[in-house]
């Protein structure tokens, strides 16, 4: 008699954005798993972004339903079904709204939760096994490599083996001198630590769509907005608050780009480099794959047929030449008169359902290096981290038109403003509270200002490799340290001399650059110190990839790296 075999079983980490699109990939497979889904809140698929742990009722996404990838239900199929008394706390008509509208971060938190439910009964249809463990907080992952499996610990629980892991944690916001010192925030989430009443300026850190969510409802708490007998948004303070203002700090002094009509709404996998051309590639380069090559291929290329105006004038440029005439587009002129002038070339970019193609392929190109990243050379990643990188997150933020109408008028309320502190600019947490901000203006002058509200918005951060959650991996060293080998090792040798903590040398005299995070492959497996892929371990959390996958690309990532895990789990098993 031949005995059945039992099905493998497969544990979530984490039931956010990155766990949905992992489940709908699993139970949508053509071979059938047992799943479970631990999620430390009690809710599925709003993940932090979309849930109260990081959003109020005046947060909105920067995303519309036709960027959305796939799922079960339409975001206007959906808001059908919506109860209005639901769309009236947002006054959201639901006859106006099409595909192209931006919606509350709660409302969207909504319809992804109730996507996993209906993810859910597909699964149930199926026959797929689907344990829903809400509340449940992994405190610890062992891997058991003889024994093929895999020991998931929770809190309060006794532990469980599973064949396979699908880390998803998303977000994490550690508080390291918030609750210490008064007036100082880590971050701006959850956002109800913000409702505050104050009569003093607000020091913030950064100008990214994180920092525009704390300027929501900070503004909020202290007075209101409403538009006047033309129709304008208008600010007004709360007499208590008449001192109350918010003042920005940027590198570059420069607020964020903002939305314009897309013409490929979802960045997808179709544009990545063939495993093919990755080898040629590497090949060619002593097993690195140059960033200008990328460059070349994923950015400057997209230009050749269909605007070739835009591809004469930049099909000579290096890419730092390209990064310079980019930013000299927006630099020396004040920001928000800057903001305005994009403001405008967004709307009409909307109004004509016509793309800012050069904006629209930067955003394509962020997506596209995560993939091959973990190939670059040590010199190619700090020229990605310094040169490229700054250039992405001013100009693909997206940021909402309604987020911009309330910082016009708070800036023109006198309540908002934005001063570049360069690369050296410092926080110094004050034991009286507050924090002491240090910086080089640009005149040259060293300032040391005074705030006695200060909130880190500079958005997630990477976690180094130490700050890996999960210490059974650490402790059987299952999983490794980031890093990327030095082209020239003249280079890292004299970085090694001058004293950089970031370089390493191994037993046979390379140089690597340390970078943040754990070393992953390009199906999202844990490796080993030896490059050996793990087959039980798969980890889409980005705080912990942070290295090897450079870039945080929301939804789209969701889908592209759950794509590949899924693939993994299917090949992987017998």
């Amino acid at each position: 008699m031949t005995l059945k075999k039992a099905r493998r079983r497969i544990a979530i980490i984490g039931g956010g954005p990155s766990g949905l699109f992992i489940y709908k990939k699993l139970i949508r497979s053509k071979k059938r798993y047992d799943i479970d889904i631990f999620e430390k809140t009690e809710t599925l698929g709003a993940g932090m972004p979309y849930s109260k742990q990081g959003a109020n009722r005046e947060h909105i996404t920067n995303v519309s339903g036709n960027e959305i990838p796939e799922l079960v239900t339409t975001i206007q199929e959906w808001m059908k079904t919506v109860p209005e008394s639901r769309l009236s706390k947002y006054s959201i008509d639901p006859t106006k709204f099409n595909k192209y509208h931006v919606l509350p971060r709660l409302l969207f938190g909504d319809y992804l939760s109730d996507q996993f439910q209906l993810l859910k009964a597909e699964a149930d249809k199926k026959g797929i096994k689907t344990n829903i463990h809400y509340n449940s907080q992994v405190s610890n992952i062992t891997d058991y490599p003889t024994q093929e499996k895999v020991l998931i610990e929770i809190e309060g629980s006794e532990p469980q083996e599973f064949d396979a892991v699908v880390i998803s944690t998303g977000h994490k916001w550690p508080a390291r001198h918030e609750g210490k010192i008064e007036g100082y925030f880590d971050s701006p989430y959850p956002p109800s630590k913000l409702e505050l009443k104050l009569n003093h300026t607000v020091a913030i850190k950064g100008a990214s769509l994180t920092a525009i969510d704390a300027i929501r409802t900070l503004a909020r708490q202290n007075g209101r907005f409403y538009c006047d007998e033309q129709n304008k948004l208008v600010y007004e303070s709360d007499k208590q608050s008449s001192r109350f203002k918010i003042m920005m700090h940027s590198r570059n002094g420069l607020l964020p780009a903002i939305r314009f009509h897309l013409e490929e709404p979802q960045v997808t996998g179709k544009s990545l480099l063939t495993d093919e051309e990755i080898i040629k590639k590497r090949k060619e380069n002593n097993g690195f794959l140059p960033l200008d090559y990328v460059f070349e291929k994923n950015f400057k290329e997209g230009f050749r047929d269909g605007h070739p105006e835009i591809y004469r004038k930049i099909k000579n440029l290096t890419m730092e030449e390209f990064v310079k005439m980019a930013m000299d587009m927006r630099e020396g002129k004040p920001p928000f008169e800057l903001f305005r002038e994009e403001y405008n070339e967004a709307l009409k970019s909307i109004e004509q359902r016509e793309s800012i193609y050069w904006k629209e392929m930067l955003a394509e190109l962020s997506f596209l290096l995560n993939y091959p990243a973990k190939y670059f050379s040590a010199e190619d990643m700090m020229r990605l981290d310094t040169v490229l990188k700054p250039l992405i997150a001013t100009v693909i933020a997206f940021v909402p038109q309604s987020s911009c109408d309330e910082l016009f008028a708070l800036h023109e309320a006198g309540k908002l403003d934005i001063i570049s502190v360069g690369h050296g600019g410092e926080t110094i947490p004050q034991k009286s509270g507050g924090i002491v901000y240090k910086y080089t203006g640009e005149d040259g002058k060293t300032y040391r200002k005074t705030f006695r509200t200060f909130v880190d918005c500079s958005g997630q951060k990477a976690f180094s490799f130490e700050e890996f959650p999960f210490k059974g991996l650490l402790m059987k060293k299952s999983v490794s340290e980031a890093h990327q080998r030095f082209q020239s090792q003249e280079v890292g040798f004299k970085m090694l001399k001058e004293g950089d903590e970031r370089i390493v040398r191994n037993a046979i005299g390379d140089y690597f650059l340390k970078v943040p995070g754990v070393a992953i492959n390009d199906c999202f497996q844990i490796v080993n110190e030896y490059g050996a892929p793990n087959d039980r371990v798969y980890i889409m959390a980005v705080p912990y990839i942070g290295g090897h996958n450079p870039d945080y690309s929301g939804l789209d990532f969701c889908e592209q790296a759950s794509q590949f895990i899924a693939e993994k789990i299917d090949e992987t098993s017998l």
